[in-house]
Formats: structure tokens, sequence, C-alpha cells
């Protein structure tokens, strides 16, 4: 049996990627190795999203390579978005025997065949209907808990600053009828919580001559194959967050009341400008609706820090909209321009590094404030959670997730991974629950 070796770079989107290559590779006679040194095949699965991202990359094509002169007949490739952004500069390396992006992972036995010392072999088409329906992806968890679901596929809305239409290519939505049987199918193998992944979740429609279904009637039928399955979906996009899904969110008490919902800037001249398609009072008036009807949901988000322009006015919308949200927790960014975009095109990247990192310091310290109080906010409540495993710092204590997303940390008490367990929350860091046994 020939061993691959896979390292997996981004989003949870590239997560479940790896998970469908090993499936796919499965097949053509490969078994999953965790040791580099033994393997046959080496291949990172890249992210192009930030170049940090991507340098990180380069000094890992290092380190293959190394392996790779030392054990002759090694293949490296890499897959994902940086092989369809960088192909040609991957290829002109000579340290890479095979790009491949992330539509053309079914093409990977018939490239790893034709790959000779003088034959790197490629393959980065993009498509308008691969959607990986049909493949049942190797999981790739510790835990056995929580499992990744692919329901659709790239991005329609060509921000400003975001490769991902350009690597990822157009949006399209699975079958549903495959995403339910998948459900079914990892509730049956143990798992008690799945998410639902797409670049935009809440853009997701799938219409036939039979039905049209949204994804609020996804999430309605994914919640229906039992109520003892958790289901989360990541990630949303403000424009779509409807009333519909909000409300289907409040109606199934195993819909997780959490949404991650990427704001970017708390400025609607900034957001026009990224090409967002809302701006600031949309913004707050779809937190607005989603507190309503779920006055405890978890609100997560990202922000970038310093795009092109930003004002010292810009920098404190975006502060104050932090602060009137009161988000839970969120990833913090300065703009880095990436090439091919419209803002890489059209708009330079004039903010100095020396006004994006205090303003991306000033943000980082906002939150860390509004993520203790939110936390400190959940004290003396009871909190049921699916336990994920034991706690990394006190094997004795078990850990896990709420519905709102929180990690909770609570003594074992004789319960194990993969059950419900209702806890008392008595203390709090800024970013874990400390709880007992209720």
């Amino acid at each position: 049996m020939k061993k691959v070796y896979i390292e997996t770079y981004g989003c949870q989107m590239n997560v479940n990627d790896t998970e469908v290559i090993f499936s796919i590779l499965a097949k053509d006679g490969y078994v999953r190795t965790e040791t580099m040194e033994e393997a046959d095949l080496i291949m990172a699965n890249t992210c192009s999203i930030r170049d940090n991202a991507e340098q990180r990359i380069w000094g890992r094509i290092e380190l293959f390579n190394q392996v790779r002169r030392r054990r002759e007949g090694t293949v490296v490739g890499i897959v994902g978005c940086m092989a369809e952004r960088l192909k040609d500069r991957l290829l002109d390396t000579h340290k890479v025997d095979l790009v491949v992006g992330p539509d053309a992972y079914r093409s990977l036995p018939r490239l790893l065949k034709a790959i000779t010392p003088d034959s790197p072999q490629i393959d980065v088409l993009l498509s308008r209907d691969e959607t990986y329906a049909d493949i049942s992806p190797v999981r790739t968890d510790r835990n056995g808990v929580s499992a990744f679901i692919s329901i659709m596929r790239g991005c329609n809305n060509v921000c400003s600053y975001c490769v991902v239409p350009y690597t990822r290519g157009a949006e399209r939505s699975r079958d549903p009828h495959s995403i339910v049987r998948e459900a079914c199918d990892v509730f049956r193998q143990g798992y008690r919580e799945v998410t639902l992944l797409g670049q935009n979740v809440d853009s997701y429609l799938w219409k036939s001559e039979e039905e049209t279904v949204d994804f609020a009637e996804l999430l309605r039928r994914v919640a229906s194959v039992d109520p003892r399955l958790r289901v989360r979906f990541a990630t949303s996009h403000p424009k779509d967050i409807s009333d519909a899904v909000i409300e289907t969110m409040a109606a199934h008490d195993n819909i997780c009341k959490h949404i991650h919902l990427p704001v970017q800037s708390g400025s609607s001249r900034m957001l026009e400008k990224m090409r967002r398609k809302y701006d600031r009072e949309w913004y707050l008036e779809r937190v607005a609706r989603i507190r309503s009807v779920i006055p405890e949901c978890g609100l997560t988000t990202d922000v970038i820090a310093g795009f092109s322009s930003e004002t010292e006015e810009d920098h404190a919308g975006t502060l104050s909209l932090m602060e009137e949200v009161g988000f839970d927790w969120a990833f913090m960014f300065a703009y880095s321009e990436r090439p091919g975009t419209l803002a890489a095109r059209k708009y330079p990247d004039d903010v100095p590094p020396e006004v994006k990192n205090r303003r991306l310091n000033e943000i980082i310290a906002l939150q860390n404030r509004k993520s203790l109080e939110r936390y400190r906010h959940q004290v003396g409540r009871r909190l049921t959670v699916l336990v994920e495993g034991p706690s990394k710092r006190d094997p004795d204590q078990l850990c896990g997730r709420a519905s709102n997303n929180m990690m909770c940390v609570f003594p074992g008490g004789g319960h194990g991974t993969g059950e419900y367990v209702d806890v008392l929350v008595r203390d709090c860091t800024s970013a874990t629950l400390i709880c007992d046994l209720a």
C-alpha cells in the first residue's frame, strides 16, 4: 500500500477537502500516514486568503523537498487555493511534482500515474458543477464527535479584497438529499455534531423540477435527522441572514445558537469599497433581529484593519460597532493586498504598516475586553455541553462547547466523549467557561 501524508492549512472547507482527497486516494490504493518521512506522496492543502498563509507554504515546500531527495520516488504535491493561484510559480521551483486546484481532486489518481521526473502534472480547471456530493469523506477529526459537511462551493460575491472567487470558482449548491444522507451516515457512525460548510452558507439555494430548497429549509431537514444531532454552520454572509434562517434556528433546539457573521468594517464607506453588499445600518439591524428572536445567540465575526484609504473616522466606526454589538470573539487581521483582486487592481494599499498595526492592536484590545464581558455574562447559567474529550491542560477535566459555541471545562464525573452534559458556569476567562457539573 502506498502512503499519503497531507498537511492542511486555512479554513474548515480545506479540512473537509482533505477528507475528500483521502477518500479519492484510498480507492487508488493509498493509506493515510501522519509521518512525512514514510510517505510516498506528500501534499499540502493550501490557503491563499492572506499572504502569511502562502509564505508558510513556501517554507514547507523546502522541507518536503528535503524528504523527497532522501527518499527516492516520493512525490510532492500542492493542492487547494494556492495551487489555483500560483500554479506556474510552484512548478517553476522544480520542487513540486503535482499541482491540483480545489475542483480537480477527482483527477489525482490519473495525474499521479502520469508523473515522471521530467513531467510534473497539473490540473487547476475550475468547475461550475463540482460539489463532490457522491464522495464519502474519510473523517480526520480525532474525537469522533464533530464532522464537517460541505453544502456548497465557490462564491459569487467578489468582495474587492478577496481571492476566493478566483481560487474556488463560481457558487454552486449541493443536492440537499445527499447532504441529509451524509448527516444520517455520520450520526450512525456515532458523531453527535455536524457543521455545514460553505464560503457563504446562507446563500445556499438548490433548484430542481421537483423542489426549491434554501438554507433555512436545509437547516430544518438536517436538524430533523435526529434531535441528538447538533447542527452548526459556517460561514454566513450578513446580506443573506434572513428572518427564515433566524426563525428556523430558534425553532429547533438542536440547531446551535451561534452565528459567525463577518462584518469586516464598521464604516459604511469601507463596506462599499470592500463590495460587501450591506452597510453598517443593515448589519446592526440583522444583529438586533437575531438577538430579538434568539436572545442568547453567540455572535462572532471577522474584522480587517487598514483597508485601502481607511481613515481614523472609519477605524472609529469599526470600534464603535464592536462596542455596540459585543461579539463573543473575533478573527482580526491587518489588511494584506492579494494579487489579482479588484482591490489590488484599483485601490492602493496606502495605510502605513505602523498605522495598520496600531489600529489592529486597538481592535484586539477592545475585543478582548468585550469577550471577557460576554463570558462573564454566562456565570451562573446552566448550559448543555457536548463533550469533546479531556481538557488539554488537565486530563482529569473534560471540555466541550455549549450551543453558543463557548468552550466549557468541567470535572469528568464519569462522563465521556460524545455525551451531553449539563453544567453550571462558576467562573471564566475571556475564552473559556469554567464549570461544575449541574
